[in-house]
């Protein structure tokens, strides 16, 4: 017989903050290195260009070329989730306050596009459900800067609103 598993969930309130606490510095230090390394990577590419080995001098060059092509792509990638976190909060707290309406419209929608697809029915449900949220965080961010734009606001935001 196996004896009962003995985890942070069954330790008391002191430890299981100090465990979070623990890993959410763990998990910021991991994400704020992941995040200066990126911005860096095409500095660190520039300095290996001068390096006398050729294969080290490619990598370089490789890094120099390819980091510009990362960030767009990072940009287009995080544009698109918080547009689809934005929409599913607003979905998720309508449904909190009593509005339930759009949250069983989209499980509707993704239930009908899940049996007209047929394959990976739960991929293709949360593909729908996503791609739903996320048209709702574009419309209401239009919505939310027309709104901006029109009715004044921060002159320091509509400066930087007219680029767009």
């Amino acid at each position: 017989m196996r004896p009962p598993r003995r985890g942070v969930s069954t330790s008391n309130a002191y430890t299981q903050a100090a465990v979070l606490a623990a890993l959410g510095i763990l998990i910021t230090a991991a994400v704020y290195g992941v995040v200066a390394l990126t911005v860096k990577a095409d500095d660190i590419g520039l300095y290996l260009t001068r390096s006398t080995s050729a294969a080290v001098r490619r990598a370089g060059f490789g890094l120099v070329k390819g980091v510009p092509v990362l960030l767009k792509t990072l940009a287009a990638v995080g544009t698109a989730a918080m547009l689809w976190v934005g929409g599913g909060i607003i979905v998720h707290s309508l449904d909190g306050l009593g509005y339930h309406r759009p949250e069983h419209l989209i499980e509707a929608f993704a239930k009908s596009v899940e049996h007209a697809v047929i394959v990976f029915p739960a991929i293709i449900n949360w593909l729908a459900t996503s791609m739903v949220q996320a048209c709702l965080g574009v419309v209401v961010g239009a919505v939310a800067i027309g709104v901006v734009k029109a009715f004044g606001g921060n002159t320091a935001v509509k400066e930087n609103w007219e680029e767009f």
